[in-house]
């Protein structure tokens, strides 16, 4: 227990200084994680393994519409897939926003589709495929709070399992539109979710009530025939 308390202050330690990047200011329903209430929801939550391999691989959407973008090469870093060279970085390899679209993803959504909309939750779950990973969309529509809060949770707390969210940020009372971010913990006590949010322009991680969040998953998408948004879990193929 006291190594686990010491790895998650070590992390708080080092994103201090990100901290103080300017965003929009947060509604009253959701915990900045830089606070003192978001730090110790941290450090009490239980489901918290995918913070850590993410947090190291954080990183801010290319553009206002590359959430998807950026979520999934944070999701392919943190689990280490086989990557494509970059000639930057020779003889390092690395996922990025410029490289994890590619002739595979170009077959799936063209990227100037996605630089014009963004992604849709059923085309999120067709990109991801192209990669060796095991991706299971929900639509909320078809599902339950209850389920979400669940499987998500259990995601959270297992290594190399990832979960990432497509809500509408109105209902958060959030600026604005439909999004995608990668989930990083869950606290029982508390029930919220930390959403680290990769428009990092905007707005900070943050823990959100797994009631409202599943609420903005539970959104009709008018880009995706008006089904809702919801939630994709992400795991190595066997």
């Amino acid at each position: 227990m006291l190594a686990r308390l010491l790895r998650v202050l070590a992390v708080l330690a080092l994103m201090a200084p990100a901290a103080r990047a300017d965003s929009l200011p947060l509604p009253p329903n959701l915990i900045a994680s830089s606070s003192p209430q978001g730090e110790a929801l941290l450090v009490g939550a239980e489901d918290r393994e995918a913070y850590f391999t993410l947090i190291s691989n954080y990183l801010t959407q290319q553009t206002q519409s590359f959430c998807g973008v950026a979520s999934m090469v944070m999701v392919f870093n943190a689990m280490q897939l086989p990557a494509p060279e970059v000639a930057a970085y020779a003889p390092y390899r690395t996922f990025t926003q410029d490289n994890v679209l590619d002739a595979r993803t170009e077959a799936v959504l063209p990227r100037a589709t996605i630089l014009k909309q963004g992604i849709t939750l059923d085309q999120m779950g067709a990109l991801l495929a192209v990669q060796p990973v095991a991706a299971t969309v929900r639509h909320a529509s078809d599902t339950s709070l209850e389920t979400f809060r669940t499987e998500a949770s259990s995601y959270l707390a297992e290594p190399g399992h990832f979960v990432l969210v497509n809500y509408f940020r109105n209902a958060l009372g959030q600026q604005k539109g439909g999004h995608f971010s990668p989930l990083a913990a869950y606290d029982k006590e508390s029930d919220r979710f930390l959403i680290l949010d990769v428009a990092r322009y905007k707005y900070p991680p943050v823990w959100v009530k797994a009631e409202e969040l599943f609420a903005a998953m539970n959104t009709k998408d008018s880009d995706n025939d008006d089904k809702s948004r919801g939630y994709v879990l992400i795991s190595r193929k066997s």
